[in-house]
């Protein structure tokens, strides 16, 4: 189940005001489905998806000092799925490795360039890679079953999963909000959301000039 934090922790968290809030949400800087209202004791309280509202506000504060808030609607706002990307330039951005890439399509490829679905894909597995967390079968595994998952869709609304027992590994794709019960034999090694997956890369790509929005 996706962790949630309240508004009032938020705004103490982050140390933004909650006129600033609503107005990166009447911007559409921040959207409107991650306002969720929910019943509590003390009645109607709004909350929201803690690990995609801090990233999106940690890039708002980052980035407001230079661009201007309809300036920021394009930037965080970019159209990504016409974007190809050559390796040289991923590999120089530290988006994944030479060895990732062999790893992943036996050394072969159509050609050089990279869509942006195909970026999230390897940026993922390489990071696990790297950490130490999933082995390269694993992540062969799991590239081929986030090729099936992800490439036909047209959002980020979805975590993968990699989990073991006895030693035996199980990748799973699911929709966000889905909640899973496991028994005390699974270990989950790998839960990654792909939507706060697609905002990191982002970030990366905006702080290093490589996309400037529409």
């Amino acid at each position: 189940m996706e962790e949630l934090i309240s508004k009032k922790d938020l705004l103490r968290l982050t140390g933004i005001s909650y006129g600033q809030l609503y107005r990166w949400k009447r911007k559409n800087l921040i959207p409107e489905e991650w306002f969720i209202r929910k019943s509590t004791f003390t009645g109607q309280e709004t909350f929201f998806p803690k690990e995609k509202i801090l990233a999106r506000i940690e890039q708002i504060k980052n980035l407001k000092e230079d661009y201007s808030l309809d300036d920021l609607v394009e930037i965080l706002s970019p159209e990504f799925s016409s974007i190809k990307l050559g390796k040289d330039v991923l590999l120089d951005l530290n988006i994944f490795t030479q060895e990732a890439v062999n790893l992943f399509y036996d050394g072969e490829k159509s050609n050089d360039h990279f869509n942006f679905k195909e970026i999230l894909i390897i940026y993922c597995l390489n990071k696990y890679l790297n950490q130490g967390q999933i082995s390269f079968d694993e992540g062969k595994m799991l590239f081929s079953l986030l090729q099936k998952a992800l490439l036909p869709r047209n959002d980020y609304n979805f975590r993968v999963l990699l989990v073991r027992k006895f030693g035996i590994s199980f990748g799973l794709v699911l929709s966000t909000n889905e909640e899973v019960f496991w028994d005390d034999g699974v270990k989950v090694v790998l839960n990654q959301d792909f939507n706060a997956l697609a905002e990191e890369v982002k970030t990366i790509f905006i702080e290093r000039g490589v996309v400037h929005g529409k």
